[in-house]
Formats: C-alpha cells, sequence, structure tokens
C-alpha cells in the first residue's frame, strides 16, 4: 500500500501522454479506492477511453444531498495547460483528505468528477506544440468539439461526434450541479450565453442568462483566487476584460458550445476558464499554472453549495421525478426538474426568493425563503416539498427537453407580441385623421 501511495504522488510537472495519464490515475485509485472511482464515460474516434475520476466519500454513486460537481479538460486537444494542472488537483485531492481539514470537508460533502482530457486524439496528434494553433485543436474527424453541441438558438448542423456523445450522456446519467471546462489561448473566465439572440439583448452585445448573476458571481469567484486573470489585463493590447471576466457573447459568439449545452439542457452550471495565453507551453512553466490556478480551482468547487436544494415527495414520502422546482423570476427555456431521488439544486446568490414546486396535474407549492451564503458550511440551504394530494408513486417519466432551438420559440413568440414600426406608422397616421 505504502509503494501504490508513492506512486500516485509521484507526479513530476510534465506532460502525460495517453499511456502515462491512464497509468497515473490506476495508481490514484489503486492507493485511494475508498475515496476515488475510475471510469471511462466512452472512446474516442480513435478508441482511447475518455477517462474520469471521480472523489468523495462516495465515490461510485449519487448520495441524496450530495452535490455533483465536474472539471473537464482538454477539449481542444492543442490546449494542455488544463490537462496537467487537473492531475495536479487530483493529487492535492487525494494526498490532502484526513489531513486538511477543508479539504476533507470539501470530499466528504461533494462528488467531484474531474476528467483530463474530452479530446485526447487531438492531443496525441499535436506532435509540434504551438502557442496559438496547431490540428490538434481539433478531433480525429476535424470537428471542433466545442462547436458540436445542440444549440439552444440555432440548428447546429454538425455532426454529433463520440467525445461529445458520450458527455452528452455523462450529463444526462448524472445530476451536475456546477462545472467548469478548461482551455488555453487566453486568461479570462467567461460564462454564458455564448450564443443568443434579441430575446437574450444580443442586439446590446450580451447574451444574458436568467442567472446571469449568478454566473457573474462563479466568474468572479475563479477570477480573484487566480493569481492574475483578476487584473483583466489579457494576453495582448487588443484584449483586456474588467475583472478577469466576460460574457461569452460579448467576447464572441459561439454556436454549439459545451457551457451553453450543460446549463440549458444539462441543469448545470457551467463556465469557461481560459488559462493560459500560450495554448500548448514549455514543461517548465507547468509547475507556475499550478500554483498559479491551485486556490481558485479549489474556491469554484465551493460554489457547487450556493443555494437551496431539496426533495420533492408525496404524502408517503416516496420521491416524485420530473417535479418542475424553479425560483421565481428566473425561469429557463427548459425547465430545471426534479431526478430519479426527488432532488433539486438550485445555484442562487444569498437573498430572498420564492421557490415554486410543480407536479404536472397538481397546484403548485410555493415557499419564501432567505437563502444564506453557505458555501462554507458545504451545504446549501434544505427546503423539501411534500403534495398530500398525491399519494400514489408517480413513475410515468416526463420527455426530457428536445435538442432543438429553444430560443427561436421565444424570438418568435416576442415578435408576435411586438408592434412593428409599420404599425406604430400606421396608428400614427389614422390618429391624426380622426383628430
Amino acid at each position: 500500500i505504502l509503494c501504490l501511495a508513492s506512486a500516485a504522488a509521484a507526479l513530476e510537472f510534465k506532460y502525460h501522454h495517453t499511456e502515462e495519464l491512464e497509468e497515473y490515475l490506476r495508481g490514484v485509485h489503486a492507493a485511494y479506492p475508498s475515496l476515488t472511482h475510475l471510469h471511462s464515460i466512452g472512446r474516442s474516434v480513435e478508441g482511447r477511453d475518455l477517462w474520469v475520476l471521480v472523489l468523495g466519500r462516495f465515490p461510485t454513486h449519487h448520495k441524496i444531498g450530495i452535490p455533483e460537481f465536474k472539471y473537464v479538460a482538454n477539449m481542444h486537444g492543442d490546449e494542455t495547460v488544463g490537462r496537467e494542472i487537473l492531475l495536479h488537483l487530483i493529487d492535492f485531492l487525494v494526498t490532502s483528505y484526513g489531513h486538511n481539514p477543508v479539504i476533507t470537508r470539501l470530499l466528504n460533502n461533494t462528488r467531484i468528477h474531474i476528467m483530463p482530457t474530452m479530446n485526447p486524439d487531438g492531443f496525441e496528434a499535436t506532435k509540434v506544440p504551438d502557442c496559438y494553433y496547431t490540428r490538434g485543436r481539433y478531433n480525429r474527424n476535424g470537428e471542433d468539439l466545442n462547436r458540436n453541441f445542440p444549440d439552444a438558438f440555432e440548428n447546429n448542423s454538425a455532426s454529433i461526434q463520440p467525445e461529445t456523445r458520450a458527455v452528452m450522456d455523462w450529463i444526462k446519467n448524472e445530476t451536475f450541479v456546477l462545472s467548469a471546462n478548461l482551455h488555453g489561448g487566453a486568461l479570462v473566465a467567461s460564462y454564458t450565453f455564448d450564443n443568443g439572440n434579441p430575446v437574450t439583448g444580443s442586439l446590446k452585445g450580451y447574451s444574458r442568462s436568467p442567472d446571469d448573476d449568478v454566473f457573474i458571481h462563479l466568474a468572479r469567484t475563479y477570477s480573484s483566487n487566480h493569481a492574475s486573470m483578476y487584473k483583466g489585463t489579457g494576453c495582448d493590447n487588443r484584449q483586456s476584460f474588467p475583472e478577469g471576466i466576460t460574457n461569452g457573447y460579448s467576447w464572441y459568439q459561439l454556436e454549439g458550445g459545451m457551457q451553453d449545452y450543460n446549463y440549458v439542457w444539462g441543469q448545470c452550471f457551467e463556465i469557461t476558464l481560459e488559462l493560459s495565453c500560450c495554448k500548448y507551453p514549455p514543461e517548465d512553466q507547468l509547475e507556475k499554472f499550478w500554483r498559479d490556478n491551485k486556490v481558485a480551482l479549489i474556491e469554484y468547487i465551493k460554489q457547487v453549495h450556493l443555494g437551496i436544494k431539496g426533495q420533492v415527495t408525496d404524502k408517503n414520502g416516496n420521491p416524485i421525478p420530473n417535479a418542475i422546482v424553479e425560483a421565481k423570476g428566473r425561469p429557463h427555456v427548459c425547465p430545471y426538474r426534479t431526478n430519479e431521488q426527488g432532488e433539486y439544486f438550485l445555484l442562487l446568490l444569498p437573498g430572498t426568493y420564492v421557490i415554486n414546486a410543480t407536479v404536472p396535474g397538481f397546484k403548485s407549492m410555493l415557499k419564501t425563503v432567505e437563502i444564506p451564503d453557505n458555501t462554507g458550511n458545504f451545504s446549501a440551504l434544505k427546503r423539501d416539498f411534500s403534495f398530500p394530494e398525491i399519494s400514489d408513486k408517480i413513475t410515468s417519466r416526463v420527455a426530457s427537453c428536445p435538442k432543438t432551438p429553444l430560443y427561436q420559440e421565444l424570438t418568435r413568440a416576442s415578435a408576435a407580441v411586438k408592434p412593428t414600426v409599420h404599425i406604430l406608422v400606421l396608428m400614427t397616421i389614422i390618429l391624426v385623421i380622426f383628430k
């Protein structure tokens, strides 16, 4: 056991190719079997496993009340810093558990999923590292994985790739609450929406989600705890990001991105972390990148305990899946629903909210709650809903939201009730004639 622990801890600051990465992850799991769970969520085009290491007190399965968190790196194969710092994050978490009280409480109350590489083929194809661009950005089929997800605003014509499909299934099968995907080529924390239309404010150059305040907080949390991101200086004179954060659409419009997909269809708040001006920097810089990001990585995970959580049950205490639970005033186009255990998780900043729980066919239940900042206690505020008029366990499942551009419907509805310029002119002329 001591030999296994030593092997797992001996992580160098270097680039780990597929075989070395797999060997390290297997070594960690062998050394910490009760704290970790190693599994592959699928395979790349060339057949490489998409490894995920799960860490927590209950690593093999979801536990009621414990939120699910994930980090994903290297979806662009030539953006490599995230791939390596996630390996060092794993090392830090397992070696600190039982010794560092903060990390111990974090792992006891959070199930953390870490995918060091979503695009192993692209990483291996990058034979000559470059700071700016290589063909390794794409997967083996030449597809950009961060343009490959269903889009909430447009019909994405891209063929869904094996890596993308694996992540979509992964999101569907877990109750993820918070996430971040790690990139390179800039230094900024970017938040949803990446795409948009007039309904979300695109005409003003900003695409606002119903939870814009939460996303700004999440981006600031990472940026302010990073060694330099908060300065907002960017990577050259053309880029500056106040406080080191940006709305994705304000930076540049992106169709088929992973963070929008997580938020709309996965009920998971995700931001994009650009961690290095150079996409594939020299190995001797990796240790500094780890030091710069270490605190921010931990503080960001803690935010999974923001807001409110609970269960929706019938009069006999049976969980009700697919009940809609949302905060009044911030509805999602794809309503947030309870999971198989009747659980809901809503990330909300401290304040007063009205929480609306709805079971189709029954009267909604409303609860006014005062939500504190419980991130330091590693537990969101808990409020359950019990429907006394429901006595039989509901087993029928409501169909999941279709993979269609949901915000197109809002645009059409908005246009239908909004007077056009021609109508306003006509009404003015009629009024003048009448007078």
